[in-house]
């Protein structure tokens, strides 16, 4: 392939994360992405549950009895000439861990805001993450269907407590029962609501930015009330910027329902014009790799086990930086600098799979794996020996003393909770003295997955005996004393072998730092 064909085929790529907090709709808006997509004929709700339809990206069983989604997904599809990687990440906060890796990994974000609740305390916080990498962030206000809070205030509140600027590319006319549609400022027409699911009229406004003579609505007085809302904001709202956009600076804001489809069409559209084609990523070094660069590189930002149950496969999901993908070339694993040949690759639609023979930097690949990654291992072709940056990892907060139940059943014990921890949602640990499995998390739901999975991809029952919150503290090896454990401090190690505390709370820490002050702690992040 050419220089000047690769990089047209990039240029189509658009990668980006659904964040939000729980509950805000999120994987509604995914499956009606999904849907104008054509990859879908009939798009579930999490509300499903009882009809037995369920949301087509919660494709984990657990994720389908409670209806919640704990594990990021990813769907890929075409639309107006583009190629559409979708990461559906978990809302909950339990699996912050597993989004903020996710968030690595794209180069654009849509934030889901209920209507009626504004800015939660998920949102925030996954916000604060892409502001901090510096992501462009969409923001579509959900929900409009249902009675909500007043739109100008929901800009005000984003601006006020997220430190962004907004921009509304739309307008609603009337909001949950009163709800008549979308005044579209960005395309200068108006999307009628007739509360029917995927049945909307679109009528061009005149020059004026008025509707027609003959339309019903304009002698409703709601919609002169939209006009002068409209005008409030043109007159002292913040003006399009497309570079504030792609900074991150400037969230355009859209409003409309997922659960009905309203808005969700135009958001898409409108969304291509301005999200950012596939960015450059940095090496630990501080180098820059272009996309458009002729090399393959790439980094693993997940691993998940048990995707089809009946094979019990393993997929470790690339994010390609540069370069082009094709089926059984051969690559650097940086880490060991193993040779590894990838004949064995597919694509996403949730828990739907398809091989792939070629991609580009943008798309989100999975490979099957049979232990050779791990979560932020670097993947590259040619001689130059390099490694994009690491990925985060959090200190755990709670942890619990594992066994299984069943003595019999050690082997797939000891099978599960390997694969498990390779997921990264839990750590594993192993008391220094008498190796007991130990499992550290940063959340309580994390420990429920567990338990879950383990039965029923393991088939292993497992017993938690719960150790309390800790605050776990590494030690360098050469300074460890086996004394200096005690009832307050348990000695454990890591998978990798590093010793390290847990501290039952903040004075524990103190009375261990004055009394071995030349002792040196360390937290990861």
């Amino acid at each position: 392939m050419t220089d000047k064909s690769l990089s047209t085929r990039i240029k189509k790529r658009r990668t980006f994360a659904i964040i939000s907090h729980p509950d805000a709709g999120k994987t509604t808006i995914t499956e009606q992405l999904l849907l104008l997509g054509g990859i879908i004929r009939e798009a579930g709700t999490v509300k499903g549950r009882k009809t037995g339809k369920f949301a087509t990206s919660d494709w984990m069983e657990i994720e389908k009895k409670r209806g919640i989604s704990v594990t990021s997904s990813v769907m890929q599809f075409d639309y107006d000439g583009k190629r559409i990687n979708i990461l559906d990440t978990p809302g909950h906060e339990d699996f912050s861990e597993d989004t903020y890796r996710t968030l690595m990994a794209v180069d654009s974000a849509v934030m889901v805001i209920d209507s009626a609740k504004g800015i939660e305390p998920q949102t925030r916080k996954l916000f604060q993450i892409c502001k901090m990498r510096g992501i462009p962030i969409f923001t579509f206000i959900n929900k409009l269907d249902r009675d909500g809070r007043d739109p100008l205030d929901l800009l005000s509140e984003i601006e006020d407590t997220l430190g962004i600027e907004t921009y509304a590319m739309n307008w609603p006319i009337g909001m949950g029962k009163g709800l008549k549609g979308l005044y579209d400022i960005y395309n200068n027409r108006v999307a009628l609501y007739n509360g029917r699911e995927n049945v909307h009229q679109y009528v061009k406004l005149n020059e004026e930015g008025n509707l027609p003579n003959d339309s019903k609505l304009r002698a409703d007085s709601i919609w002169s009330d939209t006009l002068d809302e409209i005008d409030l904001i043109k007159a002292a709202g913040n003006e399009l910027d497309e570079k504030k956009i792609i900074t991150g600076d400037l969230t355009p804001v859209f409003f409309g329902s997922a659960l009905v489809n309203f808005g969700v069409e135009s958001f898409l559209q409108t969304y291509l014009q301005f999200a950012p084609e596939p960015a450059s990523h940095k090496t630990v070094d501080g180098e820059i790799v272009n996309a458009t660069d002729s090399d393959l590189t790439g980094f693993v930002f997940k691993i998940q086990a048990n995707m089809n149950p009946n094979h019990r496969d393993r997929i470790a999901f690339v994010r390609l930086c540069s370069g082009e993908f094709k089926r059984g070339m051969d690559v650097t694993l940086e880490r060991s600098q193993k040779q590894l040949r990838l004949n064995n690759s597919t694509q996403f639609m949730a828990d739907d799979r398809e091989n792939v023979t070629s991609a580009v930097s943008g798309d989100i690949i999975g490979l099957y794996d049979t232990g050779n990654f791990q979560i932020g291992d670097t993947i590259y072709t040619g001689k130059n020996r390099f490694q994009f940056e690491k990925l985060p990892q959090f200190t755990p907060e709670i942890f619990v003393q594992v066994v299984a139940k069943n003595v019999m059943k050690q082997k797939s014990f000891h099978k599960g909770i390997d694969q498990l921890v390779q997921e990264g949602a839990i750590q594993l640990f192993r008391s220094y003295s008498s190796g007991d499995y130990i499992l550290g998390v940063v959340g309580q739901l994390q420990l429920e997955v567990f338990q879950f999975r383990m039965k029923n991809e393991y088939n292993s029952d497992v017993i938690m005996t719960p150790l309390g919150s800790k605050t776990a503290r590494w030690i360098e090896p050469n300074q460890l004393e086996e004394s200096m454990a005690s009832s307050r401090n348990m000695l454990v190690k890591d998978r990798e072998g590093s010793p390290l505390f847990l501290f039952e709370n903040r004075f524990a820490e103190n009375w261990f730092a004055q009394k071995y002050p030349e002792v040196k702690l360390t937290a990861r992040l």
